[in-house]
């Protein structure tokens, strides 16, 4: 008999959370802004890499500027409990997770709010560092979390705790057009078949995603481009849309 009933694979910023992103809550709260960082890399002058790190320099810079101390991990946390989660994201998550799916979440954006996010969702075994895992100052109760977790982001410099100073190189485990590659490793790992994933996902950068599963689903869309890629399009800004298309579809 399979483990899984299937895998929900889930986008971050506009769709798990309810703001355009998770690094502009970082970039509001220090009155700055990427457009430069932003205008190069769609000019082709930096790569994805690049792009993180002129971003966390970026943000190293506006820290010291408003703060007069270096930017730290333990602020960033506090200033990315601004971002709102999306409603009905619990039930989405709860509910696939109650009926035997894998969950995963496949964002560019700020591994912080992911791990919170997954962190919701305890399983029964210690913390443990593992691919697809989340830090450990984010598990709940020293619990692992049942989600697998692909996002960008920053880290500590070697030799801190993990909320301590930045490294300037940056996490980068999800590339812009690289969700797909995730996915498929993510359904090997697990046996899962593509006829029996689900992707939610709202841009472009989802179209990867939405091309390694039965079932993609264009959430909150961004623009067209994803709309021809996708199954279903909700508009209705409530995940527990999400399982009306699944239960229409005969996935639940």
């Amino acid at each position: 008999m399979p483990q899984h009933a299937g895998l929900l694979c889930l986008d971050m910023d506009r769709v798990l959370v309810n703001h355009l992103s998770t690094w502009q809550v970082v970039y509001d709260a220090l009155d700055t802004n990427n457009d430069a960082s932003f205008a190069a890399y769609n000019q082709g002058l930096l790569d994805e890499w690049m792009w993180i790190k002129e971003d966390l320099g970026l943000i190293e810079e506006a820290f010291r500027s408003k703060f007069n101390t270096p930017a730290n991990a333990h602020h960033l946390d506090a200033i990315l409990e601004r971002a709102p989660l999306m409603d009905g994201m619990d039930t989405l998550i709860g509910t696939t997770l109650d009926e035997g799916w894998a969950v995963a979440i496949v964002s560019g954006g700020v591994h912080v709010t992911a791990h919170r996010i997954a962190a919701r969702f305890p399983s029964s075994e210690r913390w443990r560092r593992r691919w697809g895992g989340i830090e450990s100052r984010y598990a709940h109760a020293g619990l692992d979390t049942k989600l697998h977790v692909f996002t960008n982001g920053w880290l500590p410099r070697l030799g801190e705790d993990e909320g301590g100073s930045l490294r300037p190189l940056g996490r980068y485990q999800v590339q812009m057009n690289g969700k797909g590659a995730i996915v498929s490793m993510l359904q090997r790992r697990l046996g899962i078949s593509k006829d029996r994933t689900v992707s939610v996902g709202d841009s472009a950068g989802d179209i990867g995603m939405f091309q390694s599963s039965g079932l993609p689903i264009c959430f909150n869309p961004w623009d067209d481009r994803p709309l021809a890629y996708a199954k279903e399009a909700i508009t209705t800004l409530d995940l527990r849309e999400v399982l009306k298309v699944m239960t229409m579809h005969g996935l639940r």
